[in-house]
């Protein structure tokens, strides 16, 4: 699912396809264009740290909006420097944080809380986990950070991690392809930023790579990340790379 930029704002694909697909008049189109635009959610999100005017390399923040083109929500992007927040962000967010969503004039913070918000106001198409579910695969992302920041090779962390994986795998022949079964939801979207930062971080920190034998788990993955939402909004290498360092190094 790809995004027409028009004026800032993101609208996927699939929001202006029937009008194409309908040979609408030109006229028409704008118009559509023209009131969407003005519904668009205001999103704020980290800046690349290298290339100007590009989406950062949060994984949270992703998820967010990885939630926001599989529902077909228009959004326009808000970049915020970090290491140098400007004074409106601190004026909305005290906390300085990111993602944050306005919502019927509220900002609102924190990615499971704004995914929530979403699900409840856009409920078409859905995308909620059963409860059962949900945790399916949460200890990886923790797992994979403890491995990242060792600098012991004897002390388990990255045995750790592969029992995570190996765990998830087990789970996806059973009940798979996505951990909802057929159809994406969003234990995906949250999962699934954060093993593209591990594929990233440990691939050139350690020079690790999630094992062929983990079959399920690599086409799990290789799907998630050709998908025209997930391809939209993933961040640079680069900066995935950048945004790691000062954990390895610390």
């Amino acid at each position: 699912m790809s995004a027409t930029v028009t004026a800032g704002v993101r609208f996927p694909s699939a929001f202006l396809r029937p009008c194409r697909a309908a040979q609408i008049s030109r006229k028409y189109r704008l118009t559509t264009v023209r009131a969407a635009s003005d519904g668009a959610l205001e999103v704020c999100v980290k800046a690349s740290i290298t290339v100007p005017d590009r989406l950062g390399d949060c994984p949270f923040t992703q998820r967010v909006l990885l939630t926001l083109e599989e529902k077909y929500l228009p959004y326009e992007m808000k970049f915020v420097d970090l290491s140098n927040k400007p004074d409106w962000f601190l004026k909305i967010n005290p906390e300085g944080k990111v993602p944050l969503i306005k919502l019927e004039e509220k900002w609102i913070a924190d990615s499971d809380i704004i995914t929530q918000a979403l699900e409840e106001k856009y409920p078409e198409p859905p995308l909620a986990t059963p409860f059962e579910k949900a945790s399916v695969g949460s200890k990886i992302f923790s797992t994979f950070i403890g491995f990242l920041k060792s600098k012991d090779p004897s002390d388990g962390t990255g045995q750790a991690l592969l029992s995570e994986l190996t765990s998830f795998n087990d789970y996806l022949k059973d009940n798979g392809p996505f951990i909802n079964g057929d159809k994406i939801s969003a234990a995906d979207l949250s999962l699934a930023p954060k093993l593209y930062h591990m594929e990233i971080a440990l691939g050139h920190y350690k020079n690790w790579s999630v094992p062929e034998s983990l079959s399920y788990l690599t086409n799990y993955m290789k799907t998630i990340f050709s998908r025209e939402s997930f391809v939209k909004t993933r961040a640079l290498h680069e900066d995935v790379i950048a945004g790691w360092r000062p954990k390895v190094m610390a």
